[in-house]
C-alpha cells in the first residue's frame, strides 16, 4: 500500500431523510439503511466501495437516533474500526464535513478525505476507483475536488456543475454551481455537453479544507472545534457537544466552501451513478423484464408496462397499468405515476402536518436490544410482538399512562417488577401496572419472543421514563 492510499479516509454522511422514498424510507429508518438494489443496504454498499481503495477506517457522521442501526449494519459486514460522529442537531453537510475533517486531523494529520453520501448507487466500481485515484493526485496538488456525473438525460432533481474548458478525462477547474433547473434548462445543459450533475461527493486534504473554511466561514469552524473538543466518547460513538454544535448554520459544504474557494476542480465520473432520490430513479437503476416492469415480492402483472411494483407481504395484482410505482408496506400503500416521483416529498409534508405516525416508523421497529412489531391498535390499546436478542436487556423504565401485559411465546424472560426479579418461560405471563418500575431481559441463548398488550389513555413511545440503560438512552 502506498503512502497516498494509507492516508485516504472515507467520510460517510448518514444524515439524509429520503422522504421521496416514502413509505419504505421513514424518519427513523431512512433510505440509506434500506436494501433497495441488492442484499446490502445503500450504506453497506458505500462502505464496501471504499475497501477496494485500500483506505483507512471510515468516519461516519450521523444523528443519534440512527446510531444503533449504523452500528448493526457495520457489524453485519465485518467493519469494527469505524469512527461514528453523532450530531446533536442536523445542520446540513457543512458542519458535518468540517467536524469530520477536524477528527481526521487529530487521528492522521494531513490526510486526504473522501466525502461520500451514504445513499448512492455506483454500478461501475472500476470507473469509480479510477476517478478517485485521479482526484487524489489533484488534491495532493492543492485542488478541492468534486465529482461531476456525466448526464444521460435531462434531470430536474439534481443540481449541475459547469466545468472550465478541459479534456473530459482530466481534472477540470469549476466555473459554476447551478441550482436544480426546470426541464427546458436541464435539456439545454445536457445537449451542450458542458454540464454535469452535482454528485455531492468530494475529495480534499483535511488540513486544506480547514484552512479554506477559516477564510470563508470561520464561525462555523470555531463552533465545530468547540463541539469536538467537548465531545463525549463511549465504546462506539463520539457525541459532539450540543450547545457548541447548535451555533452552526444549517449550510451545505457546497455553499460554505466549494462555491467560494478559488481552488475548486472536478473529475468527471461515468460509472452508472444514481442518488436513488425518487421512485423514478429506483425504476431507472433496477433490472426490468421485456415489458419494462420491475417487481419485488408477491406480484402478478398482466398487460402492464414500465411499472415498479413492490410488495412486503400480500399479493399485488395489476392489469393494464403503465408508468406506475406501487409500494406496499404493512401499514401504508403508495400509488403514483413515476413521472411525479419528485412530488412524493409534498405528500410526506402533508403527513407530517397531520401528525401521522407512518412518517416516523415502520410497523416493525428496530431497537438495540431487538425489535417490536405493532400488530394491532385501538383507541386505548396496542398489541406488539416483541423480539429480544440473546443476552440483551430493555431499559429499566416506567410509564405514566399505560399498563402492559406480557405473554411469553418462546424463550426465557428475566422480569424486573418493582422490587421483584423472576423468570418466565413459554405460555407464562406478567402484568406491569401504571407507574411500576420494570425491565425485561433475555438471559437465554435463543431469541425471546413475547406478545405485549398495552392499555391506557396514552400509548406513545415518549411515555417511557428510562432509569437505567446499557445503550446510553437513560
Amino acid at each position: 500500500m502506498n503512502e497516498q492510499k494509507k492516508r485516504l479516509v472515507p467520510v460517510i454522511l448518514c444524515g439524509g431523510s429520503g422522504s421521496r422514498l416514502w413509505p419504505l424510507s421513514r424518519a427513523s429508518y431512512p433510505k440509506q439503511f434500506l436494501r433497495l438494489t441488492g442484499e446490502d443496504s445503500l450504506l453497506q454498499q458505500t462502505i464496501k466501495r471504499c475497501t477496494v481503495l485500500e483506505s483507512a477506517p471510515p468516519v461516519l457522521v450521523s444523528d443519534a437516533a440512527t446510531r444503533f442501526i449504523i452500528a448493526e449494519q457495520l457489524r453485519e459486514i465485518g467493519v469494527d474500526d469505524a469512527s461514528i460522529l453523532l450530531e446533536p442537531l442536523r445542520r446540513n453537510t457543512g458542519p458535518a464535513v468540517v467536524s469530520a475533517a477536524l477528527h481526521i486531523c487529530q487521528q492522521y494529520g494531513d490526510a486526504l478525505m473522501l466525502v461520500l453520501p451514504s445513499d448512492h448507487v455506483i454500478e461501475n466500481a472500476h470507473a469509480f476507483t479510477e476517478a478517485v485515484s485521479m482526484a487524489c493526485e489533484a488534491a495532493q496538488s492543492g485542488y478541492l475536488m468534486t465529482f461531476g456525473i456525466k448526464p444521460d438525460r435531462p434531470e430536474t432533481g439534481y443540481g449541475y456543475l459547469r466545468a472550465e474548458n478541459g479534456e473530459y478525462s482530466s481534472v477540470m477547474p469549476l466555473a459554476a454551481f447551478i441550482e436544480k433547473p426546470n426541464f427546458s434548462k436541464a435539456k439545454q445543459y445536457v445537449e451542450s455537453g458542458k454540464y454535469f450533475w452535482n454528485s455531492g461527493m468530494f475529495l480534499f486534504r483535511a488540513t486544506q479544507l480547514i484552512e479554506e473554511i477559516s477564510k470563508y466561514t470561520p464561525a462555523m469552524l470555531a463552533s465545530c472545534e468547540r463541539a469536538l473538543k467537548a465531545a463525549n466518547s463511549d465504546t462506539d460513538f463520539i457525541w459532539l457537544e450540543e450547545n457548541a454544535y447548535a451555533d452552526n448554520p444549517a449550510i451545505a459544504i457546497d455553499y460554505a466552501l466549494m462555491e467560494q474557494t478559488k481552488h475548486a476542480a472536478m473529475v468527471a465520473l461515468d460509472a452508472g451513478w444514481s442518488d436513488i432520490g425518487s421512485w423514478e430513479s429506483v425504476w431507472q437503476t433496477a433490472q426490468k423484464n421485456a415489458e419494462g416492469n420491475t417487481t419485488q415480492g408477491d406480484v402478478l402483472l398482466q398487460d402492464c408496462k414500465d411499472c415498479l411494483i413492490q410488495s412486503d407481504g400480500r399479493l399485488i395484482a395489476g392489469i393494464g397499468l403503465q408508468d406506475l410505482a406501487v409500494i406496499d408496506t404493512p401499514d401504508a400503500l403508495l400509488i403514483l405515476n413515476r413521472k411525479n416521483s419528485q412530488d412524493a416529498r409534498k405528500l410526506v409534508q402533508s403527513l407530517i402536518s397531520d401528525h401521522r405516525q407512518e412518517v416516523d416508523n415502520h410497523r416493525l421497529v428496530s431497537r438495540p436490544w431487538g425489535s417490536f412489531d405493532s400488530i394491532g391498535r385501538g383507541s386505548r390499546f396496542q398489541v406488539k410482538r416483541i423480539t429480544v436478542k440473546p443476552g440483551a436487556k430493555l431499559s429499566l423504565q416506567m410509564h405514566h399512562h399505560r399498563a402492559e401485559h406480557w405473554i411469553i411465546v418462546s424463550g426465557t424472560a428475566r422480569v424486573t417488577h418493582g422490587e421483584e426479579d423472576y423468570l418466565l418461560t413459554e405460555n407464562q405471563a406478567a402484568f406491569i401496572g401504571v407507574g411500576i418500575v420494570h425491565a425485561l431481559e433475555n438471559p437465554g441463548k435463543i431469541p425471546l419472543e413475547l406478545i405485549e398488550v398495552q392499555s391506557g389513555s396514552y400509548l406513545g413511545e415518549d411515555d417511557i421514563v428510562r432509569l437505567q440503560d446499557r445503550y446510553g438512552r437513560a
